[in-house]
């Protein structure tokens, strides 16, 4: 047999090595982080609301619950009372729910936590309701507590709820990025749940606590820096669902140099734009109309305050009139004592009935706090 001259051999060799070379995979790299998706923009918002049907419904919290930690952590999550809850939501019409959610429920155990909102999802998936979940929020304690939860303050309202991040993470860049993988956790677990409607990125951002709590002297400063890159965080982490924030204080909105800065931030970040009005029926429909020439779908996610002139009879049909999603404050009576009215941080009801409940729906048992609301709700609803 005929040997090969040494040439040749080496050209076999060469050859055979890049042809080995070509046939393996490539060394694995870390992929590039994704840029942010861009805002929606107004026909992809519109597009999407025109598939919905009325959002109408309440901001949620169960009965057993005092704040946000207390309705998710483990040993005191309770899906049980939340399935009857729901159901008397579904009952009156009701079809999506406004849910608080915390950072500190991610960094104690995001596994569980991820868990939980998946049992609450297939909880309103059964009873036709479609969340939006809030994942930051301004208003009330800033120093949460994982663990247990202190009982209710007697005789005042929302006397355990928390902030999100609380003032030293907010203070502190260094856990921003535990922020950033709460936010890019959540909503990409989530990104493309049909049985989520929303996220709102931020509650009352600049809400400052003034009479109830301590803040920070930056805190708006700080905020106005951070809530963009929420904004941000949410995008990359790919939500197929708007994104939003809410726009809160008795300004003009109607265009940016009326604005304060956060206000211009919320709506020029806001996939669908949102408000608060807890205003009697004229004070609803001037804000409402500030947004209008934003030619974006509408969302009201906080109203009705009996005492304060804000009722259902009053705003509900307004919403209905221009199409505006409404979310009132507050389901059912429970450990929030959001039935009482705001000033009783000053003059706590704990030898008085209020003359008339702030907030809530249903009674803790489960029945009407006003018979005849809940029957008006249900026509307006077409229940």
């Amino acid at each position: 047999m005929r040997m090969k001259a040494p040439a040749t051999i080496a050209l076999a060799v060469l050859l055979t090595a890049v042809a080995f070379a070509a046939a393996q995979p490539p060394t694995p790299t870390s992929p590039p982080s994704p840029a942010p998706s861009s805002r929606w923009t107004e026909q992809t918002a519109n597009d999407w609301y025109a598939k919905q049907s009325w959002l109408v419904g309440s901001n949620y919290i169960p009965a057993t619950a005092i704040n946000e930690l207390e309705m998710w952590q483990a040993d005191t999550f309770d899906p049980k009372r939340i399935d009857t809850e729901l159901g008397w939501a579904e009952s009156i019409g009701f079809n999506t729910m406004r849910v608080f959610l915390h950072d500190l429920l991610w960094q104690q155990d995001a596994k569980g936590f991820q868990k939980r909102i998946d049992t609450f999802l297939t909880i309103c998936d059964k009873h036709h309701i479609k969340p939006i979940f809030v994942l930051f929020d301004s208003v009330w304690d800033p120093d949460p507590k994982l663990g247990k939860q202190h009982t209710p303050t007697p005789g005042v309202h929302n006397s355990g709820w928390l902030q999100s991040p609380g003032a030293k993470a907010l203070e502190d860049k260094s856990q921003y990025p535990r922020l950033e993988a709460y936010v890019k956790g959540v909503v990409g677990a989530f990104a493309k749940d049909r049985r989520i409607i929303g996220w709102d990125i931020w509650n009352e951002p600049d809400n400052t606590n003034a009479g109830s709590y301590k803040d920070p002297a930056n805190k708006v400063e700080l905020v106005n820096a951070l809530l963009p890159q929420a904004f941000d965080w949410a995008r990359e982490a790919h939500a197929s669902q708007p994104l939003t924030s809410g726009v809160w204080k008795d300004n003009d909105w109607s265009s940016p140099e009326k604005m304060n800065p956060t206000e211009k931030i919320q709506i020029e970040q806001s996939d669908v734009i949102s408000f608060h009005s807890y205003d009697k029926p004229e004070g609803f429909e001037r804000r409402l109309k500030y947004l209008l020439g934003y030619k974006r779908p509408i969302i009201c996610t906080e109203y009705m305050a009996r005492g304060n002139g804000s009722t259902f009879e009053g705003s509900l049909p307004i919403a209905k009139k221009y199409h505006v999603g409404a979310i009132n404050w507050g389901l059912v009576a429970g450990k929030t004592q959001t039935f009482l009215p705001w000033d009783s941080w000053k003059h706590p009801y704990t030898d008085r009935e209020p003359p008339v409940w702030f907030h809530e729906v249903f009674r803790t048992d489960g029945q009407p706090y006003k018979p005849e609301e809940v029957a008006f709700i249900k026509h307006e609803l077409g229940k």
